[in-house]
């Protein structure tokens, strides 16, 4: 099948395109214009604006957690009966295939589930494969369990190290390596309730920045595209800038990612003790070319907070809204489920313009990735007014007349003219996120790409644009026409597969068979336990 989608705006950054052109397509793969060929099918894309599939590498769409909060939250998931047109958490809950279909629409081919609990692994796949159209990758957590600490503390080997973490990687089916809070929820079963980045894990003997530090190295020695993926210290709290620009200097030279720094973005100055530190972070962060971060940007309304970051979600039970929470201290990292209301209040409008000022600030889109941490920021349904908000400055400015006062003039968004432009959006959302996690196949439009396609019909609304694509392709096959989805079809979850040495899985045997009882296949399964045909796609 040979498909033309003719007379479009390219914006291809990796390859240089960024003007009106035609696209063609054999099959799954974008190609070269053969010389004298047919289309099978013509597209018209005139007046619209050409892409790749976007990529969203943090979003929790799959696992544990994010089904616990489908349990606390029952009025929003019951599949036999008809969802209530307005309810709290009408914007915040989706089932695994209403997931793949909303992302789709918007135009995105690949979403990362980027909290992976390797005891929960079977569970977190069978949902992902349960999520239609879009690929999906997983990062496996490490950081918080006893063997990885017990390494460390012991003196393990390099070697040693990095055939633990490549044994988690491979056995997970995961694409990478993600640290939550690292030794916190260690440190949390020893009643330790605050803990930041020099602070000791009792009984282990190590400190989160020795932890930190030891997995970015062994997945820098690995070769695990991805660096490691951090969730530091003392999220959500005044003066967690301090942590986050500790952890940015602790980088020291070596590829590291930040997750959802706005989240880290808040000192401690004005009357309430709760400032924006936006500007020092984009700061250290433009002067830092080895860390990459994402966002987290909060968006106003009702959503769900999902993480395994038990200490934090603990601490914020309080102010769980509506009334209810769920907090589970597990073996190896646990975690929380609180409903949460971001209000167009003083602390809420802080939030919403630290995240902005963090994507305008930080120079380098090919650095800054466009997340809201969903759903814990907002849904991810709420992207296409964030594109907006990052594109046109009047829009910024109209909503934030109706925001705090005291709050944005904590703030330096009101004096910040960037506004993005599609090629940025192509880079931030298609071209580094390919880079990032090592995925030469997509988030760009050369010849020998996946047919990963979305066609946007040019508009003066930014928001209705980019949130209502003309046309999607998944791998070739066209997916969604004029915002609905025509097609619906499985893909596949990304994967790396390195191969430890024989040594570590014997360890990890008589380790797990003396602490648990149980065997080491318990934390493995086959392929053909997804119940799909070809579930995984290798990443070379």
């Amino acid at each position: 099948m040979l498909t033309k989608i003719a007379g479009g705006d390219i914006i291809d950054p990796v390859n240089g395109r960024s003007g009106k052109g035609d696209l063609w397509i054999r099959d799954e793969e974008i190609v070269e214009p053969p010389s004298g060929g047919k289309a099978d099918k013509i597209f018209d894309a005139s007046g619209c604006v050409v892409m790749a599939g976007a990529i969203d590498i943090h979003s929790h769409i799959g696992g544990g957690n994010v089904n616990t909060a489908r349990l606390l939250l029952p009025e929003q998931h019951a599949a036999h009966l008809p969802r209530p047109s307005a309810t709290p958490l009408s914007n915040a809950g989706w089932s695994t295939f209403e997931t793949g279909c909303l992302y789709a629409k918007m135009g995105f081919t690949t979403v990362v589930e980027p909290a992976m609990n390797p005891g929960a692994t079977l569970h977190t796949h069978l949902e992902l494969a349960d999520i239609p159209i879009i690929d999906k990758a997983t990062l496996a957590i490490l950081g918080n369990d006893d063997f990885l600490l017990s390494l460390i503390r012991d003196g393990a080997s390099e070697q040693m190290i990095d055939d633990y973490v490549a044994w988690t990687v491979g056995t997970t089916r995961a694409l990478g390596v993600k640290v939550i809070n690292a030794g916190a929820a260690a440190a949390f079963k020893e009643n330790v309730r605050n803990f930041s980045l020099d602070d000791v894990v009792p009984s282990y003997g190590v400190s989160s920045r020795n932890i930190v530090k030891t997995l970015q190295a062994s997945v820098g020695r690995l070769g695990v595209p991805h660096p490691l993926h951090v969730h530091c210290n003392n999220l959500g709290v005044a003066g967690a800038a301090d942590t986050a620009a500790a952890t940015i200097a602790a980088a020291e030279g070596r590829p590291l990612h930040l997750a959802h720094l706005q989240f880290y973005g808040y000192g401690k100055e004005g009357k309430r003790g709760f400032s924006s530190e936006a500007a020092r972070l984009a700061e250290l962060v433009n002067a830092t070319p080895e860390v990459t971060i994402d966002i987290g940007q909060v968006m106003f309304g009702q959503t769900v907070t999902v993480s395994s970051d038990v200490m934090r979600q603990f601490s914020a039970r309080g102010s769980a809204h509506p009334k209810k929470w769920v907090i589970w201290d597990g073996d190896g990292n646990g975690g929380g489920i609180v409903p949460y209301r971001y209000r167009e209040d003083f602390y809420g409008t802080l939030q919403w313009a630290i995240g902005l000022e963090l994507f305008l600030l930080i120079t380098d889109p090919w650095r800054v990735f466009f997340t809201t941490d969903h759903p814990n920021g907002a849904p991810f349904t709420a992207y296409p007014k964030l594109f907006e908000l990052l594109m046109r400055r009047d829009a910024r400015a109209a909503m934030a007349e109706g925001l705090s006062k005291p709050a944005m003039a904590l703030s330096t968004l009101s004096s910040i003219d960037r506004e993005y432009t599609f090629d940025e959006i192509a880079i931030m959302t298609r071209a580094a996120p390919a880079k990032l996690l090592g995925l030469k196949d997509r988030g760009h439009l050369g010849a020998g790409a996946l047919a990963d396609v979305a066609v946007y019909r040019r508009g003066e609304d930014i928001a209705k644009m980019l949130g209502s694509a003309a046309l999607v392709f998944k791998n070739g096959d066209l997916v969604v026409q004029d915002g609905a989805v025509t097609h619906y079809r499985w893909g596949k979850a990304l994967r790396l597969n390195p191969t430890p040495d024989k040594a570590i899985v014997k360890r990890l045997e008589d380790f797990h068979q003396s602490r648990y009882g149980l065997s080491l296949d318990w934390f493995s399964f086959p392929d053909s336990a997804i119940a799909r045909e070809n579930p995984f796609a290798e990443v070379a």
